[in-house]
């Protein structure tokens, strides 16, 4: 519901918060508070800060008038903005490589870091508030969906408690928000116990503990309801303190629908993300809000891994590509900073709006690893953001520093919960088997799961040829070290989980051997063009992927072979796939095609099956070589 006031249903510690109306209402509701209290302290944010991007220094503030203090006449005014996104779920640190980011050195090697979880989350950024009156944080979606057993087992509740805890103010939605729906989604903000699996905890009488859901707003400016064509929840929010006022436009990409499941988005309409934060924009400014942030969710790609990367070089905003540099060069100059997220990447940038004038850009990687600190000096006669004043930079969510508390507890309380179901053993590995954190196109860990899923598809039809996997369906990587008490090499429902979170089926499909490869092309072309989404493989198909050419032209069609033999186009295939793909998502239209289907289990049961009658304490399950796509650089 757009327009109304946001319901708070405890007292904040931090600035006064004021909802703003969405299009025709002015309603405003305000909530004094206290500044933050912090938790523990950051021994490691000097070492681990990217470098601070700025032009110069602030304006010169004007003098107090007798009889004023000087906190309330100063010209400008500091407000800290800290931001993160894609979370994911992840209140314990991830394993493996998923839990780490990447850091340059002065002599320029590079080197990895354990980061992330939401312990460490509450402590870096209760750190970083402390000394800041005016501080605000901010989140550009995916907060939840795609998450780990902790919170996915419970429709990620655990997860939005912790935002709640950490004083979340304001998030966008993402496309994963809408996993489970728009009225789920609902539910996330609003409240109330899930209308299948109930309520997960009991209160002090022993009936159901009702689901207070989401404190911050989530905002929905391009999301629709294609019924009333209004907004689904807020499409902005306005942040209030001592007269300062900045305002917060969230919107997701617009192509949603393509890699969200057909029920995820029943009923809704995805709209153009720059004509809806430019429509917005100028809605807060008729209202007087003239210091305007975007929370995007989508996204771009750095020029390099490391977190700290000066992506300013060779000139602003020189070091991104991707979706979000288009967005960003056409967004009004009325929006003064970009939150961003969907790609999983680490920036700060400064690309300039379409006015010529510097605008800060900012990604903070994923699964609370990193957060960004954002100064916005705002001017108090113009009521907009000095932009040469605005600073930026990412900070790394280390694990060598205090955990938060209420954290730990909020965590051991619903692992508990989920104990009985998340520690049982499913299968044993030999080695660290890496999927979502793997570097080249195809994974060992996709390579395992497309082969778990055509061992499944036969077991349903003796004829099925084939499995696809989409990459973004692996979440995690499968690590060999133990995360509990479990032993090294035991897989466990939790991790299994954690990698195959959405709960597809694995369907199977007749396909023409032109099909196949046209569905292999789309890999590469259309929507994926400047992104590419490399199908994981069962064993049995190879072909060459050649990346210095462009387009469809890069899988070289007369290489792509079943069993050694060449694909022929007129031949019918039995190709097994999950049903996110067998309804054409990710792009791969060609896939939605296929005719005579049949629907397996769900993907993790398939996944976990094939680990039992695998694998063993004494014959582990090794790392698949990842060789059946030939990549040409």
């Amino acid at each position: 519901m757009s327009g109304s006031t946001a319901k708070h249903r405890r007292p904040r510690r931090r600035a006064t918060r004021v909802l703003a109306v969405a299009a025709g209402l002015a309603t405003v509701g305000a909530m004094a508070a206290a500044l933050p209290a912090g938790a523990g302290q950051d021994h490691t944010k000097q070492a681990h800060t990217a470098q601070d991007h700025t032009t110069r220094d602030h304006p010169a503030q004007a003098h107090p008038r007798h009889g004023q203090s000087a906190a309330a006449t100063h010209r400008t005014v500091d407000v800290q903005l800290l931001s993160f996104n894609d979370f994911h779920g992840n209140l314990q640190p991830p394993a493996g490589s998923s839990g780490q980011v990447t850091e340059k050195q002065p002599d320029g090697t590079e080197k990895k870091i354990d980061a992330g979880g939401a312990e460490y989350l509450a402590t870096s950024l209760r750190t970083a508030r402390k000394g800041h009156p005016y501080t605000v944080t901010a989140a550009a979606g995916d907060l939840i969906g795609a998450s780990p057993l902790l919170s996915g087992l419970f429709h990620d509740e655990p997860t939005v408690e912790a935002m709640n805890k950490l004083d979340l103010d304001v998030t966008s939605v993402g496309n994963h928000e809408f996993d489970e729906g728009a009225k789920e989604l609902s539910r996330i903000q609003n409240g109330g116990c899930h209308p299948k699996d109930g309520c997960f905890e009991k209160d002090g009488h022993g009936k159901g503990k009702k689901f207070k859901g989401a404190d911050y707003p989530y905002l929905t400016a391009n999301v629709t309801d294609e019924k009333t064509g209004k907004p689904l929840l807020k499409p902005y929010w306005v942040w209030k303190h001592k007269g300062v006022k900045i305002g917060f436009i969230g919107v997701t990409l617009e192509g949603t629908p393509d890699i969200v499941s057909a029920d995820g988005v029943k009923g809704l309409k995805f709209h153009d993300e720059i004509e809806t934060v430019n429509k917005y924009a100028k809605v807060l400014d008729k209202q007087g809000v003239k210091s305007i942030v975007t929370l995007i969710h989508e996204g771009g790609v750095p020029a390099s891994q490391a977190y700290n990367y000066d992506c300013d070089s060779p000139a602003a905003g020189g070091g991104i590509s991707g979706p979000i540099t288009d967005i960003a060069k056409d967004v009004t100059p009325k929006v003064d900073a970009l939150v961003t997220g969907h790609t999983h990447n680490a920036y700060v940038c400064t690309i300039p709006d379409p006015a010529g004038k510097p605008r800060m850009v900012t990604s903070a990687s994923s699964f609370g690893k990193l957060y960004t600190d954002t100064t916005l000096t705002y001017d108090r006669r113009t009521r907009d953001i000095v932009r040469t004043g605005v600073k930026s930079a990412n900070h790394v969510v280390s694990r060598e520093q205090a955990k938060a508390p209420d954290m730990t507890s909020l965590i051991a309380r619903w692992d508990k919960l989920a104990a009985p179901v998340a520690d049982k053993p499913v299968g044993y590995i030999s080695a660290d088997i890496a999927g979502r954190g793997a570097t080249t196109p195809e994974s060992p860990l996709g390579d395992l799961i497309a082969d778990a899923q055509l061992a499944h598809a036969k077991s349903l039809d003796p004829e099925a040829d084939l499995a696809l996997m989409n990459p973004g369906g692996i979440r995690s990587d499968i690590v060999y070290k133990a995360s509990g008490k479990e032993g090294d090499g035991v897989v466990t429902y939790g991790e299994a989980f954690t990698v195959q979170p959405f709960s597809n089926t694995v369907n199977l499909v007749d396909l023409t051997g032109a099909q196949l490869v046209t569905g292999l092309k789309q890999q590469v072309s259309g929507g994926n063009q400047a992104s590419p989404k490399i199908l994981q493989v069962s064993d049995g198909l190879t072909y060459t992927l050649d990346m210095t050419k462009t387009g469809a032209d890069r899988v070289v069609a007369d290489t792509v072979k079943l069993n050694g033999k060449a694909i022929d186009p007129a031949a019918t295939y039995r190709v097994a796939m999950n049903s996110f793909l067998a309804g054409g998502g990710d792009g791969f239209a060609e896939l939605g095609k296929g005719t005579k289907p049949l629907v397996g289990s769900d993907d993790l049961k398939a996944f976990n099956d094939y680990m039992i009658a695998n694998s063993s304490a004494g014959k582990p399950i090794a790392p698949p070589g990842a060789d059946r796509i030939t990549v040409v650089k």
